[in-house]
């Protein structure tokens, strides 16, 4: 076995010993930038995150199910968190108990989220104020709810900070009326039931208790008249229409067109949200809010418009330039690799391009120095002819010839590539010239010694 090992090794074009030291600096430097850019490239989105919603009922409850929905197709679990709403959801981003929410326009200010390490993943729906009253309640102005027993939701929702700045507006101070906070089933029992004059709302027409207060006989609904105004005093909000007939086109519900204020719906995360999930949860609300609603024309929502909080990044990149170029032809899982690995090619590319120039010289160099070295040698023995007196070179020119027979027998032993083969046979060569000339049949110059005349 070591024969045949040893014969392929002198009939082989290259040595791989050699180039495998020849490469080994090469190789521990690009190793040393994979792992460099390892921890440099953003580690791979986690499968688990948490979305903060709503109250029992609500839209953002609707919507946060068919958010995990679209999630659970790319093998992401979303846990959804039921809340009191906007408020609350605010805190739970900030304790880090959520990842991502569903938070109202008018909760909070840029400056605030920013401060908190919280970004907008984009607007997705308008929630307009809805003020259902019962029908003796005799209210055609917001000035006529002084006294009235009005529910407006717990504290951790919008609602109620909504709804003390439009009241605010119309100079009214909440003292003035009777405020509750119920979350919205209760109260909408006790409207039916007339224990309370009328309760507030703000959530997108999907939201089931909207549908059936719209279509429930002795509940009204209040119209905001003035709502251009209120656009113009409180920015975060617009104006919107409930057309006529647009519940129920037969039973004609509503029988008139109603005007209402809105503020709209964002989802917000933390600003360490990994940013591929940030662009698969802009991709859900496209085919979630992309389509025409009661409010919105085909395309108007998701949008980096209407929300006060910082759009993130990778969600501003998404609405100017749509999915990454991989998304649009992988899987989610498989785009994201690709656009990792995408960055190690780079750097791996930068690097291996000038290393593959410094790896054959050094390779060359080191087959050529195991024939090379034996010059030395050579060298040597020449040298020590030379430093010999001529009466005494008879007598060493025998050791002479032991070490040049030393010489050739450790040379004849030398695995040289084929490539390199001349190299081998021209140091035999002179290994046989230097014994020659130790022996006399050769000067130093290579030639036979010139005989006189006598």
């Amino acid at each position: 076995m070591r024969r045949a090992v040893s014969r392929m090794r002198n009939f082989s074009i290259v040595s791989l010993r050699d180039l495998v030291v020849a490469s080994g600096p090469t190789i521990l430097i690009v190793a040393a930038a994979v792992l460099a850019a390892y921890w440099w490239v953003d580690p791979a989105p986690p499968r688990q995150l948490v979305l903060a919603t709503g109250q029992d009922n609500s839209a953002y409850e609707q919507f946060a199910k068919m958010y995990a929905r679209a999630l659970a197709r790319d093998d992401i679990k979303v846990t959804l968190q039921p809340s009191l709403g906007s408020q609350e959801n605010l805190q739970r981003l900030v304790d880090g108990k959520a990842d991502i929410a569903f938070v109202q326009s008018g909760s909070t200010d840029g400056d605030a989220a920013a401060s908190h390490g919280l970004v907008s993943l984009g607007s997705l729906f308008t929630e307009p104020v809805w003020l259902f009253l019962r029908e003796g309640a005799r209210v055609t102005r917001l000035t006529d709810l002084k006294g009235k027993r009005i529910n407006l939701g717990p504290e951790g929702t919008g609602v109620p900070n909504l709804f003390r700045q439009v009241l605010a507006a119309n100079g009214i101070e909440p003292a003035q009326l009777r405020i509750g906070a119920l979350a919205n089933t209760p109260a909408t029992v006790e409207l039916l039931a007339g224990r309370i004059d009328g309760l507030v709302f703000s959530s997108a027409p999907e939201a089931p208790l909207i549908q059936m207060l719209l279509q429930t006989p002795g509940i009204r609904l209040f119209d905001f008249a003035q709502a251009e105004a209120y656009t113009r005093r409180l920015p975060f909000l617009t104006h919107v229409v409930l057309p006529r007939g647009i519940v129920d086109l037969g039973r004609n519900i509503p029988a008139q067109d109603y005007h209402l204020i809105a503020p709209t719906a964002t989802l917000v995360a933390r600003e360490d949200l990994h940013p591929a999930l940030v662009g698969l949860f802009v991709k859900a609300a496209g085919e979630i809010h992309g389509g025409t609603g009661w409010f919105q024309q085909q395309g108007q929502f998701p949008s980096p418009k209407y929300t006060e909080v910082p759009v993130a990044r990778e969600a501003a990149r998404y609405y100017r330039d749509g999915p990454p170029l991989m998304q649009r032809y992988m899987r989610f899982w498989l785009a994201n690799l690709a656009e990792r690995l995408w960055v190690v090619v780079v750097a791996l590319t930068a690097l291996l391009i000038p290393l593959s120039k410094v790896v054959p010289p050094i390779y060359v160099w080191r087959v050529r120095s195991r024939v090379y070295r034996w010059y030395g040698e050579l060298r040597a023995v020449e040298q020590s002819l030379e430093s010999t007196e001529p009466a005494q070179r008879e007598s060493a020119r025998g050791d002479l010839l032991g070490r040049l027979d030393d010489i050739e027998e450790r040379v004849n032993h030398i695995s040289i590539p084929l490539a390199y083969a001349d190299e081998l046979y021209r140091l035999r060569s002179h290994i046989h010239l230097v014994r020659e000339r130790v022996r006399g049949g050769v000067g130093s110059n290579g030639m036979p010694p010139v005989q006189l005349a006598k």
